[in-house]
């Protein structure tokens, strides 16, 4: 029996998050008929990110090189650090502009129901950065997930003579109590701030 490239083709795209069978459709038909330069300059560029996107040797972001910009850049504060799960919490911090310091990915958080231990997140490499660069701020940005915050508490828990904060969690601007629910709720009176 002979393939089908046009049906593995749609299999192949709906492992993308949010993606599925008729998106996936979509994306194929269009990216194969509308678009073929644009598929070939996909299909290019996601072969090179596979072989050259590694993680920075110091922070543990995705990058093309040895140390990510961000590390790189003698403009940023190099004694704040910011503690983060993922390389996505790393872009969604950035397109604020509102952190100015460096980072360091975790790749995920606590779970030893799933066998992720501190090991795993590189905690024992986080603190020896910690030390070694003379980190004056640790800004923990993990999930308000009972992992996230398991992670956060167990980094907390092994630092010392360093200023620790957690992010604030709570509602949203222009967001309004009654549609906001209860933990969140908690969470924005629990991390409020003096003004």
């Amino acid at each position: 029996m002979s393939r089908d490239l046009l049906y593995e083709l749609i299999e192949a795209l709906t492992i993308l998050p949010g993606v599925g069978k008729k998106s996936a459709q979509r994306m194929a038909l269009f990216l194969l008929d509308k678009n073929k330069d644009g598929a070939l300059h996909l299909a290019q560029t996601l072969e090179e990110c596979l072989d050259s996107i590694q993680r920075c040797e110091v922070c543990r972001q995705l990058t093309s090189e040895p140390v990510c910009r961000i590390c790189s850049d003698e403009s940023r504060d190099a004694y704040s650090l910011c503690v983060v799960e993922s390389p996505s919490d790393v872009l969604a911090i950035e397109s604020t502009g509102g952190f100015k310091g460096r980072y360091f990915v975790l790749m995920g958080r606590l779970s030893p129901i799933d066998g992720v231990s501190p090991d795993d997140l590189g905690i024992p490499d986080l603190l020896r950065h910690i030390q070694g660069a003379k980190i004056e701020e640790v800004i923990l940005a993990t999930s308000s997930t009972v992992e996230g915050d398991a992670t956060a508490s167990f980094i907390n828990d092994h630092l010392e003579s360093v200023k620790v904060s957690r992010i604030s969690y709570g509602i949203p601007i222009g967001g309004e109590l009654e549609y906001v629910d209860g933990n969140t709720i908690a969470r924005a009176i629990q991390g409020r701030i003096v003004i």
